[in-house]
């Protein structure tokens, strides 16, 4: 079982195509293209985490066409940390979990993976190496040295395993602001 992460999927969202310079023709596009590529990494026996901004825009606000999507989504548990975007109708979806901020056990890694649709400065376990993986920002920022944006604009619209995570942040500047949020005890 793999725990798989992917956050502003944005099902519905007829301007995102526009507003976030997504590469695809319409708002139908997108959608089958998010879709496939869920498939195409998450398993059924596989943990699936919407890290915000599952559905928006007028169709999110159709609990059928909610259902149905949901009923499209791929893994053997499908779970919801809330972003903006997420309306009372999406909430209400049969999700395994439904939080604001979660705390994963990943069996890929050896602390808690700390969940949330906003980056943030520090968590629970972060001296020890947590990361931290969040959305919101699209294709803004990539992150930094332990807290990774796992948003599809910065995926290529694949959801991220802890390995991918893990590896992306190796790569990433440390914040310039952690030494004054988690100084040296």
């Amino acid at each position: 079982m793999t725990h798989w992460y992917v956050a502003d999927l944005h099902f519905g969202h007829d301007s995102i195509v526009r507003n976030a310079g997504r590469p695809f023709r319409d708002v139908n596009h997108m959608e089958a293209v998010l879709l496939e590529r869920l498939w195409d990494k998450v398993g059924p026996t596989d943990d699936l985490w919407i890290v915000g901004d599952f559905a928006f825009g007028p169709k999110a606000k159709d609990g059928n066409w909610l259902l149905k999507l949901f009923g499209q989504l791929p893994g053997g548990r499908r779970h919801l940390v809330i972003g903006n975007h997420d309306g009372p109708l999406t909430l209400s979806l049969p999700w395994d979990s439904v939080a604001l901020l979660a705390e994963v056990e990943d069996p890929a890694s050896e602390i808690p993976i700390t969940l949330c649709h906003y980056p943030m400065m520090t968590w629970n376990h972060a001296r020890k190496g947590a990361l931290h993986l969040f959305g919101h920002v699209h294709g803004n920022w990539r992150g930094s040295a332990n807290s990774v944006n796992i948003g599809v604009d910065v995926w290529d619209y694949f959801p991220v395993s802890f390995g991918d995570a893990a590896r992306r942040a190796r790569d990433l500047p440390v914040h310039r602001h952690w030494k004054d949020v988690e100084p040296r005890a």
